[in-house]
C-alpha cells in the first residue's frame, strides 16, 4: 500500500534530502493548465442519440493519494474494490441527434464518478460504473447504473457492489433485457491482514535449462500474503441482472475472473478465470487461465475450452506467443461459435516455419473437434467478423514490420487466402486505412457493407506530405477498386468517427472537427451533398482568453543522413521576426524505423487544435521561449541492421537538425536551447546531454537511465542484453555521467508503474551525477504513476521547470573563470 509523503521531497545541491511546500508557476502557465476540460462524448450504435459527459478536472493530491494495492501489475482501491486511478466523467447529458437539445439526465448523485459506459444493444439504455467516494476513510464502492434515454433519468440497477479491479465488469445481453456483471461476493469476510507474521520465506526456482526471461514490470507479487490479499480483490462472482428490477442471478463459483463476455444467442457465457500457481516475476497477463462456456440459463460448465498454465518461458520477441490456444471470442456475426489462435512456431518467431499461426473455429455444442478457418504465414493479429461468407484476418511480423489483412469466407475452413492489403506498417502514406465495423442487432461489431453486401468501408488517418487529411473509402471486394467518399479539406483537421445509412443508400458521415483556432466539435454530413456540415456539439474554446490559439508552423528540414524530418514551432504571441532569436525549448521522443524512407514521412497536421496537456512544452510561448514541440527523431536500422545500433549518432544528429533549422529561420538562439522529454523521451533527454553539446539545460521526467536495468529488451528493443551488451551499454546515459557538463532537471513520479522506469532509474541516475560533480536536481513527486495527475503536483512539476529555464537557459548566470 502506497503511503503519503506530505510534501514534495526534493534531492539537490547540497547532496541531501529536503522537503519544501508546492510552489506556483507563472499565472500564464498556471491559467493555461487549469483551463476547462472539454466534454467527452458516447454515441448510440444507431447514431440517434449522443452522451456529452463532463470531465472530472485535474484531482487533488489527497484524492490521488487514497489507499492503493499494487498486485500482479494492477493497481485498485481497497476502499472501493476498483481501480485506483481513474478519468471519471462528473456530469451526464443526453442530446437526441441531429437538433435535440442537451439535457441533463436525472437521478445523479451531486459528485457523480461515471466510468465505463455501454450502450445497450437496443439503444434505449446506457449503463455505466458510478464510484461512491469513501467517507472519513471507510466505505466507498463502485455501483452498476442504467440511464434511460426515454426518461432522461439514471438509477442504480444492483445493489450489489461492482469488482472492477479488471476494469469494466459488465456486459449487455443481446435483448438489452439484462447484464452479466462481476460483483463483490456477499460473504467474502474481512480482508487478510497485509502485514500478517510471515509463514516461510518466499522462494523462486528454475532449472532444467529452460529460458524464462521477461522484462521488467512494476507492482508485481512479492510472496504469499501478496497473493492471499490478491485473490480477496480479484475474487469475483458472476451475476445475471435483470433491467427491469435488477433482481440478480448469480452464474457458476466465485473465482478470479479476468473477463466475461455473452454469446450473442444469449444462450452461453465465456470466461476467462485466472488460477494459480501464481508468478513473483510476471503479471496477471501471464498467469495460468481456465477458459469455459458457461450455460447462461443454469450457470453450469458446458465446456472447457482450455486451461492455460503460466507462461513463463514465451521468447522476449515482440510477435513471440505462448504456445496452445489463445485469443479465444466469439464470432459477431454469429449465434454462438468460438473462435481461437494457436501457434505453430511454438511461439518462436526466430523458429522458421511456413505456417505461424491457424485460426479455429468451435460452434455450439461445442462437442465436435475445432475446425481449421485460416493457416497464416504471419503471426495472427486480429479478426473482423462481417457475414457467413466474409471475414477479414489480420497478420504481423516485427522484424520488418510487415503486415497483411487478408479476405476469407468463413463457410470454407482451411481454404486458401486472399490477401487485401500488404505493406509496412510504418509506411503511413500507404495505409488503406481501417475496416468499419457498426454494431448488429445483438450490440456486437460487425463489418458495414455497402452496394448490396460488396463493399465495405475503410477509415484512415491519410497521411501525406501535407500532413494528415482523414478520409472515407469505399472498397469493392470483387473488383479490389476503391472509391474515395470524403477526405478532409483544409483550413480544418476532421476525423470521421462514425458512418450511418441513411435513405435510399446514401450514407452520413459524423466527423469531428478541428481548427488551428476551433476546439474539437461533432459534426454530421451527408455525403451525398455539398456544403457546410451540420453541428452537433459547440464545445467552446478554452484558450478565448489568451487569444483562441497558438502559433503554430510545421517545419520541415533533413538531418545529415537526407533522413526528412519534422517539428510544430510554436512562437510567443506578439513575437515579430526583429525580435531577434529567442530562447528554446525542444520537445522530442525517438521512435524506430526499418526503411528511412517510412522514417521521413510527415505525421501529424498543420491544422489541429493545441490543447495543451500536463505534458506539453506549449507553456512556455507564455514565458518567451521558441518551442520546437515533437521534433521527430526516427531511429533507422534498414535490412539486418537494427535501429539502435547507431542510437546516438542519429539521436544528436536529429537534434542538431532541429536546432540548425530553428536557426536557419531565424527565430532560435542555438547558445540558448534546452531539451525535454518524458518517458523514452527522458532517456533521450539525458543521452543527448552526454553525447553532445548542443544544450544549456536537459529536464527529464520520468525515464530509465541504466539498460543493464532492463535486460530482456526495452521499448522497440527486442534484443536481450547478453544479446547486444554493446548496444545496451552504449545507449545507458548511466555509463556516460561522467560526460554530462550540461545542467539536468530530473523528475519522477513516486509511485511510477511504468514497465522499467523504476523509480531507482532516476535515484541511481542522480547519485551517479552528484558523484561526477554534475549540476543535477532531483524532484519526487508524491503519489504520482508514469503519467501526472494531482493538480498540485503539475502546478509544481511547471514551476520546476520555469524556474530551471529561466536559471540555466533565459537568462544564464555566465560561468566565473578560474
Amino acid at each position: 500500500m502506497k503511503k503519503l509523503l506530505p510534501a514534495l521531497l526534493l534531492l539537490a545541491v547540497p547532496a541531501m534530502a529536503q522537503e519544501t511546500q508546492y510552489q506556483q508557476p507563472p499565472a500564464a502557465i498556471r491559467d493555461l493548465l487549469l483551463a476547462p476540460p472539454t466534454p467527452r462524448v458516447s454515441l448510440s450504435g444507431d447514431g440517434k442519440y449522443l452522451a456529452v459527459l463532463a470531465v472530472q478536472d485535474f484531482p487533488t493530491i489527497a484524492e490521488l493519494s487514497q489507499p492503493e494495492l499494487r498486485l500482479a501489475g494492477l493497481r485498485l482501491n481497497p476502499r472501493t474494490n476498483g481501480p485506483s486511478r481513474v478519468s471519471y466523467a462528473v456530469g451526464m447529458q443526453f442530446k437526441r441527434l441531429p437538433s435535440g437539445a442537451e439535457t441533463p439526465v436525472q437521478g445523479l448523485p451531486a459528485q457523480a464518478r461515471i466510468s465505463s459506459l455501454s450502450w445497450s444493444p437496443d439503444n434505449q439504455h446506457l449503463a455505466f460504473s458510478l464510484t461512491t467516494p469513501a467517507a472519513e476513510g471507510v466505505g466507498g464502492r463502485v455501483e452498476l447504473w442504467v440511464a434511460d434515454v426515454a426518461t432522461n433519468s439514471a438509477r442504480r440497477l444492483l445493489a450489489t457492489p461492482l469488482n472492477e479491479v479488471f476494469g469494466s465488469s459488465f456486459e449487455w445481453l443481446a435483448d438489452s433485457q439484462g447484464l452479466l456483471a462481476r460483483t463483490v461476493p456477499a460473504s467474502r469476510g474481512a480482508a487478510p491482514a497485509a502485514d500478517a507474521t510471515p509463514t516461510g520465506p518466499a522462494v523462486q526456482e528454475t532449472g532444467g535449462g529452460k529460458k524464462s526471461g521477461a522484462r521488467t514490470y512494476q507492482d508485481l507479487l512479492k510472496n504469499p500474503a501478496d497473493e492471499r490479499i490478491f485473490d480477496y480483490y480479484a475474487t469475483s462472482q458472476l451475476v445475471k441482472v435483470k433491467l427491469a428490477d435488477g433482481s440478480a442471478q448469480p452464474l457458476g463459483q466465485p473465482g478470479v475472473l479476468r473477463s466475461v463476455s455473452p454469446s450473442p444467442d444469449g444462450r452461453f457465457v465465456l470466461v476467462r478465470a485466472v488460477h494459480r500457481p501464481y508468478s513473483y516475476t510476471l503479471p496477471i497477463s501471464s498467469f495460468p487461465q481456465r477458459i469455459d462456456v458457461l450455460d447462461l440459463a443454469t450457470g453450469a460448465v458446458a465446456k472447457t475450452v482450455a486451461d492455460l498454465p503460466l507462461a513463463d518461458n514465451v521468447p522476449t520477441n515482440f510477435d513471440a506467443v505462448p504456445t496452445g490456444p489463445r485469443d479465444h471470442g466469439w464470432r459477431t456475426d454469429a449465434p454462438a461459435t468460438l473462435y481461437y489462435a494457436e501457434a505453430q512456431d511454438g511461439g518462436d518467431p526466430k523458429v522458421k516455419a511456413a505456417v505461424r499461426d491457424k485460426v479455429f473455429l468451435l460452434p455450439a455444442p461445442f462437442s465436435g473437434p475445432a475446425q481449421e478457418l485460416a493457416a497464416l504465414p504471419l503471426r495472427y493479429a486480429g479478426l473482423t467478423w462481417g457475414t457467413d461468407h466474409l471475414a477479414l484476418v489480420d497478420g504481423y511480423r516485427w522484424a520488418d514490420r510487415h503486415e497483411t489483412t487478408w479476405q476469407l469466407d468463413p463457410a470454407v475452413p482451411g481454404q486458401a487466402l486472399t490477401v487485401l492489403f500488404d505493406g509496412s506498417s510504418q509506411d503511413t502514406y500507404h495505409n488503406p486505412g481501417v475496416p468499419y465495423t457498426r454494431r448488429n442487432a445483438q450490440g456486437r461489431p460487425v463489418l458495414l457493407l455497402g452496394q448490396g453486401g460488396q463493399s465495405i468501408y475503410l477509415l484512415g488517418e491519410g497521411a501525406s506530405p501535407e500532413g494528415d487529411r482523414p478520409f472515407v473509402d469505399e472498397l469493392n471486394l470483387k473488383t479490389k477498386k476503391t472509391s474515395r467518399l470524403w477526405r478532409s479539406e483544409a483550413p480544418y483537421y476532421e476525423i470521421p468517427a462514425a458512418i450511418f445509412d441513411g435513405k435510399k443508400g446514401q450514407v452520413e458521415l459524423l466527423t469531428r472537427r478541428e481548427a488551428i483556432d476551433q476546439n474539437p466539435n461533432y459534426y454530421l454530413r451527408d455525403l451525398s451533398k455539398k456544403g457546410q456540415p451540420l453541428a452537433l456539439t459547440h464545445f467552446t474554446n478554452p484558450y478565448a482568453k489568451f487569444g483562441g490559439s497558438f502559433r503554430k508552423q510545421v517545419l520541415h528540414y533533413k538531418r545529415a543522413d537526407g533522413v526528412a524530418l519534422t517539428a510544430n514551432l510554436y512562437l510567443p504571441p506578439n513575437y515579430k521576426k526583429t525580435d531577434g532569436p529567442l530562447p528554446t525549448l525542444m520537445e522530442a521522443y525517438p521512435v524506430e524505423f526499418k526503411d528511412k524512407a517510412n522514417a521521413g514521412q510527415v505525421n501529424g497536421s498543420p491544422y489541429t487544435f493545441t490543447r495543451i496537456s500536463w505534458a506539453s512544452p506549449v507553456y512556455w510561448v507564455t514565458q518567451g521561449y521558441a518551442v520546437l514541440e515533437n521534433a521527430t527523431v526516427p531511429i533507422v536500422g534498414e535490412g539486418t541492421a537494427e535501429p539502435n545500433d547507431t542510437y546516438t549518432e542519429q539521436l544528436v544528429n536529429s537534434a542538431k537538425a532541429a536546432i540548425d533549422e530553428g536557426q536557419r529561420l531565424g527565430v532560435v538562439d542555438p547558445s540558448r536551447v534546452a531539451v525535454m522529454g518524458h518517458s523514452y523521451g527522458a532517456f533521450m533527454t539525458a543521452n543527448l546531454l552526454a553525447h553532445s553539446n548542443l544544450f544549456k539545460a536537459g529536464i527529464a521526467r520520468s525515464g530509465a537511465y541504466n539498460r543493464t536495468l532492463t535486460p530482456f529488451g526495452f521499448q522497440g528493443e527486442e534484443r536481450t542484453y547478453w544479446q547486444a551488451k554493446g548496444v545496451y551499454d552504449a545507449m545507458s546515459p548511466f555509463n556516460f555521467a561522467d560526460k554530462v557538463k550540461t545542467p539536468i532537471l530530473l523528475i519522477h513520479g513516486e509511485a511510477d508503474n511504468n514497465s522499467g522506469t523504476f523509480p531507482i532509474q532516476s535515484e541511481r541516475f542522480y547519485a551517479a551525477l552528484k558523484g561526477q560533480g554534475a549540476t543535477v536536481r532531483y524532484v519526487v513527486l508524491p503519489a504520482e504513476a508514469h503519467s501526472y495527475a494531482a493538480r498540485e503536483n503539475l502546478l509544481h512539476m511547471l514551476w520546476e521547470m520555469d524556474s530551471w529555464l529561466n536559471k540555466y537557459v533565459k537568462s544564464p548566470t555566465p560561468a566565473v573563470a578560474n
